[in-house]
């Protein structure tokens, strides 16, 4: 008798938790859990691999220029009006949910279907200070944050980029 109980109780948990679960859409809010792409790519051209996301480097005795240019296909029927916001964190959720505290402070005008962002380690290290969670640049080790950006089109639609990493060399 005891046995049954437990094998009912067994197949009654397993029905609801089965019951329970649903398949999320692809429009489930700003952070969906399939990996959705824009209507237009956004291609990093400068990048020197991909770590997942596209990565560009620096060089800390070079000066620690960081330039990242953005790009999408000429065939679009668009081309890029501006970098709208850049958001230097470990996640997307600021240039998502529109608050302050943005990288830049500026929109930088695009030319065509390319655009191109430029700052420096000093520059980032200024913005977003050495702390534990964001330490130093030192050879062979990515920044602690990713680069993101809110591109806005000559139609004025906007499309969020992919993040871009950067590798500190030496």
């Amino acid at each position: 008798m005891i046995i049954n109980i437990k094998k009912l109780s067994f197949v009654a948990l397993t029905t609801l938790l089965f019951a329970g679960c649903t398949k999320q859409s692809k429009d489930s809010g700003p952070f969906p859990l399939s990996d959705v792409k824009p209507v237009i790519p956004v291609t990093v051209t400068n990048a020197t691999a991909f770590r997942p996301e596209p990565t560009v480097t620096t060089s800390i005795g070079g000066g620690g220029v960081i330039q990242i240019i953005l790009s999408i296909p000429s065939g679009s029927g668009r081309t890029i009006k501006e970098i709208t916001k850049v958001s230097a964190s470990t996640t997307a959720t600021q240039i998502y949910s529109g608050t302050s505290g943005f990288y830049n402070t500026a929109p930088i005008a695009g030319s065509g279907n390319t655009v191109t962002f430029n700052t420096s380690l000093t520059e980032y290290f200024i913005k977003k200070p050495p702390s534990p969670s964001n330490p130093p640049a030192v050879p062979d080790k990515e920044l602690a944050n990713r680069f993101f950006f809110l591109i806005t089109l000559d139609d004025n639609s906007t499309i969020i980029a992919e993040s871009v990493r950067v590798l500190a060399t030496a």
